[in-house]
């Protein structure tokens, strides 16, 4: 028998992240042979009926991950609220199901982002255990100088804690503001934009340009492509960490 954790089963059937099916698993909502499911229980998907909500859970499908060109104004979120356009909203509503973000990018800045219905590349792409790193071209007003950009590596405090060392190198100059390229380690909320506050030079216009090594390269914006399995499966590689999940 090829027995495995039910949240395992139900993240890699699209339905949600693997904490999301946690929850379900806690809130009675899971059933395995017509018996409701405990957290930590097991079952074999070829052997066994599992539901949820009453409902048979679908068979596992082929992985997916897709690398998008996220465009300003385009919300990173598998669903919003406010009716606001969302990245799921790029792609072909055929493609759209049990797809989510990995991680996050604002909306007011554009580039790469991973899609995937894949819950443990979305833990290993995000958990900083992993030290994937991300790129980004960074336009900013006026020239920080050296003194500026050495405080920016070696790391600066926000909410209370120091950022990781980044790389950061001026790559020109254009009307007085400076185009920079900046990679971390690490994502914490508007990351970029506060430093580059903090160092008296806002962010004029943000784009991340890969990500783990996964590069826009001509996508347009707005645009995606299928990734191949040998190009995101070796970001499998490691232990997994502690709990965690994608916005599902």
């Amino acid at each position: 028998m090829n027995r495995q954790r039910l949240q395992k089963l139900i993240a890699a059937a699209g339905l949600c992240s693997r904490r999301r099916a946690e929850d379900w698993l806690l809130q009675g909502r899971v059933t395995v042979d017509d018996r409701v499911a405990a957290l930590g229980d097991q079952a074999d998907p070829a052997q066994q009926m599992i539901r949820v909500d009453g409902r048979p859970l679908a068979a596992r499908q082929e992985a997916r991950v897709l690398l998008l060109n996220k465009p300003i104004g385009v919300i990173c979120s598998c669903r919003d609220p406010q009716g606001r356009r969302t990245v799921l909203d790029l792609l072909p509503p055929g493609m759209r199901r049990g797809l989510h973000p990995v991680g996050r990018l604002d909306a007011d800045s554009r580039g790469a982002l991973l899609l995937t219905d894949q819950g443990e590349l979305t833990l290993k792409l995000t958990h900083p255990r992993y030290d994937h790193r991300k790129t980004y071209r960074v336009w900013v007003q006026g020239q920080p100088d050296a003194g500026a950009l050495d405080r920016w590596r070696q790391g600066l405090i926000l909410d209370g804690r120091i950022t990781r060392p980044a790389h950061v190198r001026s790559l020109r100059c254009r009307a007085g503001n400076a185009l920079l390229e900046v990679e971390l380690q690490e994502g914490r909320n508007r990351q970029i934009r506060r430093i580059a506050d903090d160092l008296g030079h806002p962010v004029l216009d943000l784009q991340r340009v890969a990500i783990a090594g996964l590069a826009l390269g001509d996508l347009k914006e707005g645009g995606w492509r299928l990734l191949q399995r040998g190009e995101w499966t070796p970001l499998l590689d490691g232990d997994a960490p502690p709990r965690s999940g994608p916005c599902a």
